[in-house]
C-alpha cells in the first residue's frame, strides 16, 4: 500500500512539474517562436497551394547555345586555361555559406562570370523571401555543377548521356540547381514541403526567365534546373 501511494506520489509530482514547465514556456515564448518551435517538429503534410512551374522552364540549348557563348568566356581547354580566367576576372569564385550550398564537383568548378553569380544570388534572394514566409526558414538549394573545362565533359559523358561541348556550362554563365536536395530548418521534409521547395524554386527561375534575365531548362534525367544567365 505505502508503494502505491509512493508512486503516485511521484507520478504526481512529475506530472506537476511538466504541466509547470508548459506553461511557463507558453507565457515566455513569443507566439510566432511557439509557431516556428511547432513547425520545426511537425510532420503533417501541409498543402501549400504552390502552382507548378517545373515544366514551363522548357528552353532547349539549340535555341540560346550561340548567345550564351557570345556573353560568356571563350571555352578552357584545361585547368590551366580555366586558371587564366580566374586571373584576369572573367570568372568569379561562388561560395555558399548562409546562403545556398554548393556542393563537391569532380566535373566542374565553382566559379562563374559576374552575370552567372549575380543571377544565382538574385534567385537565392527570392527563394529565401517565398519559403520563409511559408515558414520553412533558412531554405537553401544545392548547386550541384557550374563551369566545365572541355577535359571534363570527355569523362561526364560516361556518367551523363547529356554532356556536350556545346553545353552552356563552357562559358561559365551556367549552372544546375537541384530539385531534389534542400536544407531547411525542420526536422522532418514531408512530400509536401519537398514538392513545394521544388515548385518554389522553379517559380522563381521561371520569374527571371519571363524578365530576359536567363534560359532554363527542366532536366528530369539529372534531378535539377538548368539554368544560364543572360
Amino acid at each position: 500500500m505505502k508503494f502505491n501511494k509512493l508512486r503516485l506520489f511521484l507520478l504526481l509530482k512529475i506530472f506537476s512539474i511538466f504541466l509547470l514547465v508548459s506553461i511557463s514556456l507558453h507565457l515566455i515564448i513569443s507566439k510566432n517562436s511557439r509557431k516556428n518551435l511547432f513547425a520545426y517538429f511537425s510532420t503533417r503534410c501541409i498543402d501549400y497551394k504552390q502552382k507548378d512551374y517545373s515544366r514551363k522552364l522548357n528552353d532547349r540549348i539549340v535555341d540560346y547555345s550561340a548567345e550564351a557563348k557570345r556573353s560568356g568566356i571563350k571555352v578552357c581547354r584545361n585547368e590551366k586555361e580555366l586558371k587564366e580566367k580566374i586571373s584576369e576576372g572573367k570568372l568569379v569564385k561562388v561560395r555558399g555559406g548562409n546562403k545556398y550550398i554548393v556542393d563537391k564537383m569532380i566535373f566542374s568548378f565553382p566559379y562563374l562570370t559576374k552575370e552567372g553569380r549575380n543571377l544565382l544570388d538574385e534567385i537565392d534572394k527570392r527563394f529565401m523571401e517565398k519559403t520563409s514566409r511559408k515558414g520553412l526558414k533558412k531554405s537553401r538549394f544545392h548547386i550541384t555543377s557550374m563551369t566545365r573545362k572541355t577535359e571534363s565533359i570527355k569523362s561526364l559523358r560516361r556518367f551523363n548521356s547529356n554532356a556536350s561541348a556545346n553545353s552552356p556550362h563552357v562559358y561559365g554563365n551556367a549552372f544546375d540547381i537541384s530539385y531534389k536536395r534542400f536544407s531547411v530548418r525542420k526536422m522532418v521534409l514531408t512530400n509536401c514541403d519537398d514538392k513545394f521547395l521544388k515548385e518554389a524554386l522553379a517559380e522563381v527561375i521561371w520569374q527571371l526567365r519571363e524578365e530576359k534575365k536567363c534560359w532554363a531548362t527542366y532536366e528530369k534525367g539529372q534531378n535539377c534546373f538548368h539554368v544560364v544567365a543572360r
